[in-house]
């Protein structure tokens, strides 16, 4: 008999235990195991208009969307209308970006890798016509390049502004309607929606300030629709789960229909290029990370006040997805998933040893790293190296507001520049500083950006 459903009464019970300590209202929890598959929905879709969570409740998965668009481009490459690696021009042959030579070189490998260079965290909104993508795309040669074409992994939501409008070019739709006839349509996906107009008839969860007190229903709820490749579906946790038998497979839909073939499955979750230099990997849209000698690829997602998270294991058969309506279901999820990990792949890796380092080798990190929707300050307070992430606002609209100052939080060294968090509401999560050719420190590679060192 299988033991799955013991561990996953196991897991919702952590789960329902953990929403408390991180003031999350709402949690769908989906696993799949080998055959079997298990769902458990926790709490409220709203602190102001309370529903139950249930299995078809849609939560915003946000850039987990990104591993939707990147599918879609593969089926477009297997059809022979995209090449990953032709320039863009050859699609888009008015591209303009902000340096020329990145615009003639960019392919849409790079945008599937985050290998860019230019700043990734620029929205913007350009109306909710069928215009909005080519619109966006004509307002990127504004975006500053930052780091060289291919020179390194940056996340970079901009990207997919193009990897969306190269769709758009491809098929002759909308990035919208491609997306659902090439992928959520075949896979019986039918509770996934761009637009809040569809997503509003159905149960769906909003978003939460939860960082700073009591959840605050966080508005607006939408994004602009030139996100929807970035990060703009609403999806529930049965989708995830019919999401996750594909790419656990080999290409095929449930009902037999060859999507993908299989070396295209497992060509996009291929370790292509370092994330860092401590074990990660980026596929083609997927982050790949070895954990317990098992291979995971994973990708999260952030919206307004809603957090998701999903990694696969896919010589285990094995999935998660985690789908929470707080600011704070971050930390939530990294503990569920940790968990889940534990329970069902026996993986319970002991956090790495901490470094002492003194305060002089400290203060050579101290300083201003600069992104664009946060900043991060480094200090040294009594002997111990500390972060402070300082919003600037800007997400999900140009004019939105920073959120919530977050708390300080403490870092330890657990390798050669290479530092882990150990306060809420970024604990256990690592980061690394990276130097240039002179060896100085001059970045700081912290939630997958890559934040130049401005000020010592």
């Amino acid at each position: 008999m299988s033991q799955s459903p013991a561990r996953f009464r196991e897991l919702a019970a952590f789960t329902r235990d953990a929403m408390p300590r991180y003031r999350v209202p709402g949690v769908a929890l989906g696993i799949v195991a080998g055959d079997d598959e298990h769902m458990a929905t926790f709490g409220v879709t709203s602190a102001e208009n309370p529903l139950p969570v249930d299995a078809d409740t849609l939560f915003q998965i946000g850039s987990t969307t990104k591993t939707i668009t990147g599918t879609v481009v593969m089926r477009l490459v297997e059809a022979g209308k995209l090449d990953l690696d032709t320039p863009l021009r050859a699609y888009l042959p008015d591209l303009r970006l902000a340096d020329e030579g990145v615009a003639q070189a960019v392919t849409p490998r790079h945008l599937l890798t985050h290998t860019g260079g230019w700043v990734g965290d620029t929205f913007d909104d350009t109306g909710w016509g069928d215009d909005a993508l080519s619109q966006m795309v004509g307002r990127m040669d504004r975006i500053p390049q930052v780091t060289p074409l291919g020179d390194r992994f940056s996340y970079n939501n901009a990207g997919f502004y193009l990897a969306g409008r190269l769709i758009e070019v491809a098929t002759g739709e909308s990035y919208e309607k491609a997306t659902h006839r090439l992928l959520l349509d075949p896979l019986g996906m039918t509770r996934s929606f761009f637009f809040p107009s569809q997503a509003m008839s159905y149960r769906f969860a909003v978003g939460h300030i939860a960082a700073d007190g009591p959840p605050k229903v966080a508005r607006p709820w939408e994004l602009a629709r030139n996100a929807n490749p970035v990060g703009g579906l609403a999806s529930s946790v049965t989708d995830q789960l019919r999401y996750a038998r594909f790419h656990l497979g080999d290409g095929a839909a449930l009902d037999g229909a060859r999507l993908l073939s299989a070396a295209t499955m497992q060509a996009m979750q291929t370790p292509l290029l370092p994330m860092d230099s401590f074990g990660g990997w980026r596929g083609i849209t997927w982050a790949i990370r070895a954990m317990g000698g098992i291979t995971t690829v994973a990708h999260g997602g952030a919206t307004n006040g809603q957090m998701s998270a999903f990694l696969l294991a896919p010589s285990h058969g094995f999935a998660v997805t985690v789908l929470t309506n707080a600011d704070t279901g971050g930390q939530l999820q990294l503990e569920v998933v940790k968990e889940a990990l534990r329970l069902f792949l026996g993986i319970d890796e002991p956090p790495p040893a901490h470094q002492t380092l003194s305060e002089a080798q400290l203060a050579e990190y101290a300083g201003r790293y600069a992104g664009a929707l946060a900043n991060v300050e480094v200090s040294v307070q009594d002997g111990q190296l500390m972060l402070q992430a300082i919003p600037n606002g800007g997400f999900p609209y140009p004019d939105s507001p920073p959120g919530p100052t977050p708390p300080p939080v403490r870092v330890a060294f657990v390798g050669p520049d290479h530092i882990l968090a150990l306060d809420p509401p970024n604990k256990d999560v690592h980061a690394e500083f990276q130097r240039d050719p002179a060896g100085r420190v001059a970045w700081l590679h912290f939630g997958g950006r890559a934040r130049r060192r401005v000020e010592p």
